[in-house]
């Protein structure tokens, strides 16, 4: 499922020169999530997070292929500097 998901969004995103660092998918308390983590060259700001955010929720309507409801949790790879 999640080689799928990231298949799907790869290509899109990489017109943004954005690359797909991470994706799980996990069971906190109560809810599930949909954690993808991204990655672009000198890091990405928050409206380009809202922007590939805008990309891949279409893309996983699309597929449908998570059966349980989950929260989408978008967010850029941390810099250790």
């Amino acid at each position: 499922m999640l080689e799928k998901i990231e298949a799907a969004i790869r290509e899109p995103l990489k017109e943004l020169d954005i690359v797909v660092d991470d994706i799980t998918f996990e069971k906190e308390g109560a809810y599930y999530f949909l954690k993808i983590v991204l990655d672009k060259v000198n890091g990405l700001d928050l409206d380009t997070v809202v922007e590939a955010t805008n990309i891949i929720n279409p893309i996983l309507d699309e597929l449908d292929c998570i059966e349980e409801s989950y929260i989408l949790d978008v967010s850029s790879k941390e810099r250790g500097e």
